[in-house]
């Protein structure tokens, strides 16, 4: 026992590190903590909990990370295993199941992977150590940022403060989800090493300054209004095709018009999806002077892809779009699949990267994230300064739970706070939604059922320092923490858990 105490307190250790690197916790507390952790995510949102389950990594070695990695995805992201079944995609029905429950394992893994290789670096360097705590925070922060640029990453740190701390999440105004993240890191630390008087200064501070980002992305001045009339079909994806939900769906497009004539709207909005080629639909197919915003899929060349398609009024094909870039694993594509069999699966080609869409007035600039692009800000972010002046997210996240449509909420919150910029969010179940550029959410329909409702948004232009630096002061702040590490590190090595 003394050899553990004793390392403890080389550490840092006091009373509240004691207990953290007792052997006889290594069964139960990686496990723990890691779910911890993904309890604290959105939908919970609760960044004070996250703080919790943080504490112990800073002692954990790659085994313990790899097991609080692996549970906090397993907890976080269950809502994958509403995949299954996956036959309507033209999967064999005895390989649905198994092919979901890969997809979680794989998801798990790599964050295994990630969280014990972080481990082993923090580790290496000494835990004990202000810039070695910073470096460590610093690059789980822009790892994030990178992983969102991937396949598998959906949400992590970065959105841990939504819907819970709003004032936390307002960090990202200045340096996007990467600070949010490092912050909440650093915040473990000092947790950790018992630093009261910095805990509570770093704490006041992160929030003081974050309240204040907020109250900077509400002040907007004059800007241009715009009114929208928003589509929910709420029809089920496994069923979608069949000709009953259609009729429900033109019904819906019909009602929608009416409506939007009612309201004064400049354009209709349907989710992602919404129509199966880029043709207007006939009840579309009006005199008024209404545009139609959907998402659907087009055809070029060969390539079959899913876009967000502009309909002008009087127009009968598709005028602009916007390719969707990010791909969802299994249900667009899947690694492989022309020689696994699994080719039925997906098909779909991604487009540019860019998130930028120029349409006419008075829709103007905007930038659009479809479905699952929604966990990639600085891709938005980078829209936002060419011009974009607000932000649209279009998706159908049925069959998932309504776990998902939270995460994905406090996704949209995330966007808004980091490009100060109004969202809406058109889905096929839900959130079909606004959020204000100070993350505050306006509800335009209720989930799981179908409607049309309307909303008044404003079209804004300044620019918030996320816009404007992106990732660049991380960055620099990273190297000047990796510098003092290679110049200051003394510390001694301590056998991890």
């Amino acid at each position: 026992m003394k050899q553990y105490l004793d390392s403890g307190l080389r550490n840092g250790g006091n009373l509240l590190k004691d207990w953290l690197i007792i052997s006889k916790w290594w069964g139960w507390l990686p496990l723990g903590a890691g779910a911890l952790a993904g309890v604290a995510l959105p939908p919970l949102g609760w960044p004070w909990l996250l703080w919790i389950a943080l504490l112990p990594l800073w002692r954990f070695g790659p085994r313990g990370g790899a097991v609080w990695g692996a549970a906090a995805v397993l907890v976080s992201h269950r809502w994958l295993l509403a995949l299954h079944p996956l036959t309507w995609l033209g999967v064999p029905a005895v390989l649905s199941l198994p092919l979901v429950l890969l997809l979680l394992l794989i998801c798990a893994a790599a964050a295994a992977l990630l969280v014990a290789m972080w481990c082993g670096v923090v580790q290496w360097l000494g835990p004990r150590h202000l810039y070695s705590a910073c470096f460590a925070a610093l690059l789980w922060g822009l790892t994030e940022v990178l992983l969102a640029k991937g396949p598998l990453f959906w949400l992590g740190l970065g959105a841990a403060a939504l819907p819970g701390d709003r004032p936390l999440a307002g960090l990202a105004a200045f340096g996007g989800a990467g600070l949010v993240a490092a912050v909440q890191l650093l915040i473990s630390w000092l947790l950790w090493r018992q630093a009261w008087p910095l805990l509570l200064f770093v704490v006041l501070t992160a929030h003081g300054l974050g309240a204040a980002a907020l109250a900077l992305n509400s002040d907007v001045g004059s800007s241009q209004k715009l009114q929208l009339e928003l589509v929910q079909p709420a029809l089920p994806t496994r069923q979608k095709f069949e000709w009953q939900q259609q009729q429900q769906q033109r019904q819906l497009v019909e009602k929608g018009f009416r409506q939007a004539e009612r309201d004064g709207s400049v354009a209709v909005l349907l989710p992602e999806g919404a129509l199966l080629e880029a043709d207007k639909p006939e009840e579309a197919k009006t005199e008024l002077e209404i545009g139609l915003l959907s998402g659907g899929f087009r055809r070029e060349d060969l390539e079959d892809r899913s876009s967000l398609l502009w309909f002008p009024a009087g127009a009968a094909t598709a005028q602009n779009w916007l390719d969707k870039h990010r791909l969802v694993p299994l249900g667009e594509w899947v690694p492989g699949g022309q020689w696994s069999g699994l080719s039925a699966v997906g098909g779909l080609q991604p487009g540019a990267a860019s998130r930028l869409l120029v349409l006419p007035e008075p829709i103007g600039r905007l930038a659009a994230a479809i479905c699952y692009e929604i966990s990639d800000g600085e891709a938005l972010a980078r829209a936002t300064s060419l011009g974009a002046e607000w932000l649209l997210t279009v998706a159908n996240l049925d069959p998932y739970p309504i776990q998902l449509q939270k995460q994905f909420i406090s996704l949209a919150q995330l966007r808004a706070i980091e490009t100060g910029r109004w969202l809406v969010s058109v889905a096929n179940t839900g959130p079909t939604a606004a959020v204000d550029p100070s993350g505050g959410v306006i509800k335009v329909l209720p989930s799981q059922k179908a409607g049309v409702g309307s909303i008044k948004i404003e079209r804004i232009s300044k620019q918030t320092l996320y816009v404007i630096f992106t990732e660049k002061p991380l960055l620099m702040l990273l190297v000047i923490s990796a510098l003092c590490c290679l110049r200051f590190n003394k510390s001694l090595r301590s056998d991890p858990l």
